[in-house]
């Protein structure tokens, strides 16, 4: 793996591609991993909202390789955009393959999340004074 084929953001979430998680075919469903690259950047958004967020769209998804079981999964994340209540967060999953090692990105999209109070209304993110 080159310089420039480094995971970009920090890692958010990283788990093993289990048997459970597959299709007819073997692979990992897509939707598997929509929902860890969700739960990694939401830790992300809660983190520096320091409030609760709440997914409210999902941008520009694009799968390049599948996922096999044994792979290590590893989600990144990083904030591009912060808005008054949203935020916007590329997250990109790179796979240890099993057994051999090599490292790949399978996947990338854009999460968008607000932050809210306890009763579901939207509130500024908080900031960090300059």
């Amino acid at each position: 793996m080159s310089d420039t084929d480094q995971p970009k953001g920090e890692l958010v979430i990283q788990t093993i591609a289990m048997p459970k998680d597959t299709n007819r075919d073997g692979d990992i469903f897509g939707g598997w991993l929509i929902s860890q690259m969700d739960l990694g950047s939401a830790i992300l958004a809660a983190k520096v909202a320091k409030a609760r967020v709440v997914t409210v769209a999902l941008e520009a998804m694009s799968f390049l390789h599948p996922v096999r079981v044994g792979d290590t999964v590893a989600c990144y994340a990083r904030v591009e955009k912060i808005g008054r209540t949203s935020m916007t967060i590329p997250v990109e999953v790179w796979v240890t393959r099993y057994m051999t090692g090599e490292q790949v990105r399978v996947t990338h999209g854009v999460f968008i999340y607000v932050a809210v109070d306890r009763t579901g209304k939207p509130i500024p993110v908080k900031r960090e004074p300059a």
